[in-house]
């Protein structure tokens, strides 16, 4: 089982391609020829038939077994997680911890849904029927369409993918144009390990198209669960499509994610957490840190701190083992960094360090910045959108009301933090009147969760949530099940009909 990964050289007219192209240098490396196998997921209508077909089947198998497709999928993922790190680095320009990074998220998932896959519990509830039994069970849905974004090309897929085969559903996969080459190795490798742990291949299927691909699929009915990873615009789309034909949708939008440091905040944990969540994959995070709120006593120390870091922050090709920032996902994304930071300038914002677009001799078809840092008067309209790139707005606060109230007062609902060696601070900021955010970190940065808790957030984030804890239930239906082992029919309520 394999599939032809020849890139050519010039573009080649046909289903039977796939274009691919690199932000390391911006141009396109030709295009990616097809075998029959693949060629034959091309056609949406009959990929999504299979995915039908292969469900019949699969949602019989008790879910351990099911559960060695995954567990054979970790197996794939660590015996090629330096090739497929490779490919990250290739398609999205990620240096070469992260991209390593991404692939052990991968393999992480895996390893925590083949456990999973003994616990998929239900309940037995007290009847108030004498000689009844009421329990709750969950039983698998159908396909799940995956929609997937090209800042992390493989892990999202594996956090729904992972957890959508355990529980008994197959899935069908849109990844982004961009990460071609990831998503097709990816791919290979999970149908692979559904052969080898002898089920069809089919339980994992890839479909490669643009938009209107996308929409088809999240719009076809026979996709009961449709997850989707992108911008808050996407989902504006998505999420209307899916709930006419009453389809769930988990739904992993934009986030404008902030940290809080307060007077009692350690400044190194601070100087460290902050460059990381900040600039790290060139912001291109949904978890990116984007606004920092400051105590007015620690402010200019803070902007210091994080100033000096920046300056020392080597922007270059990802390929490079000493360089920390790699480059945009493309030059719109570039000229959107500047367009955002001129904005905030205009509002009163001054730039303290960066935002320039730099390598423009080596690499003049690609996207590198420089990491900005912007002092900010207050919480002006550019600083309550999110953009996709590596700019972090700096602003000043008085108390711990004005803190929570910039923290909150902004559409996205994704992630956030707070420095404090203060209980009562870091109490009140995960409390009911804290942070409204699904992700609340306390001295440590907004970005970087882990697998055993459930990922995501509120508000224009979408309110969906993938990986660990509980989310493995967004992809099972519940029933409710009265089984009567008397000789009677007592009616619930008390009720009489004789």
């Amino acid at each position: 089982m394999g599939v032809t990964a020849r890139v050519e050289d010039s573009p080649i007219a046909g289903t039977d391609t796939v274009a691919v192209r690199s932000p390391i240098n911006g141009r396109g490396l030709g295009v990616v020829r097809l075998d029959a196998e693949y060629r034959a997921q091309s056609d949406l209508d009959a990929t999504i038939s299979r995915a039908v077909t292969v469900f019949e089947h699969w949602r019989g198998e008790p879910a351990p077994r099911r559960g060695e497709v995954v567990r054979h999928l970790g197996e794939q993922l660590r015996r090629h997680k330096e090739a497929l790190a490779d490919l990250v680095q290739i398609e999205v320009g990620k240096i070469r911890s992260e991209a390593l990074g991404e692939v052990q998220e991968m393999i992480d998932i895996c390893d925590f849904a083949v456990g999973l896959s003994r616990q998929l519990h239900g309940l037995t509830i007290a009847s108030e029927r004498p000689g009844h039994r009421l329990a709750e069970t969950w039983q698998p849905l159908g396909p799940v369409g995956v929609v997937s974004a090209f800042n992390f090309p493989v892990a999202v897929w594996s956090w729904n993918a992972a957890l959508a085969l355990i529980c008994g559903d197959p899935a069908v996969w849109k990844p982004s144009e961009a990460t071609t080459l990831c998503s097709l190795a990816t791919t290979v490798l999970a149908r692979r390990a559904a052969v080898d742990a002898g089920f069809s291949p089919d339980v994992c299927q890839v479909v490669f198209g643009d938009a209107e691909v996308g929409r088809a699929l999240v719009a076809d009915h026979r996709i009961p669960v449709v997850s989707a990873t992108g911008s808050t615009r996407m989902g504006r789309i998505v999420a209307p499509i899916v709930a006419e034909r009453f389809g769930r949708s988990i739904l992993e939008l934009g986030g404008n994610n902030a940290a809080i440091v307060t007077p009692s905040a350690d400044l190194d944990l601070v100087a460290r957490g902050v460059t990381f969540a900040a600039a790290g994959t060139a912001g291109q995070r949904c978890t990116t840190l984007r606004r920092l709120i400051v105590h007015t006593s620690r402010f200019d120390e803070v902007v210091d701190r994080i100033a000096r870091a920046y300056d020392q922050l080597r922007v270059g090709n990802p390929l490079d083992h000493d360089t920390l920032v790699g480059p945009l996902v493309d030059a719109k994304a570039g000229a959107a960094m500047s367009a955002a930071i001129e904005r905030a300038e205009a509002d009163g914002g001054r730039r303290v360090i960066g935002g320039e677009r730099c390598l423009a001799e080596l690499a003049p078809d690609a996207a590198y910045m420089r990491p900005a840092l912007v002092a900010m008067p207050g919480q002006t309209e550019i600083v309550r959108t999110e953009t996709f790139a590596p700019i972090l707005y700096v602003m000043p606060y008085d108390s711990m009301d004005q803190a929570l109230a910039i923290q909150n007062g902004v559409p996205q609902g994704l992630a956030s933090s707070i420095f404090t060696t203060d209980l009562r601070e870091a109490e009140r900021f995960t409390g009911p009147a804290g942070s409204d955010c699904g992700i609340a970190n306390v001295n440590i940065g907004p970005s970087g969760a882990e697998i055993g808790g459930a990922f995501g957030g509120e508000k224009e984030t979408g309110g969906g949530r993938e990986s660990g804890s509980d989310a493995w239930k967004a992809y099972m239906r519940r029933q409710t099940q009265t089984i009567n082992y008397s000789n009677d029919l007592p009616l619930a309520q008390g009720v009489k009909f004789e």
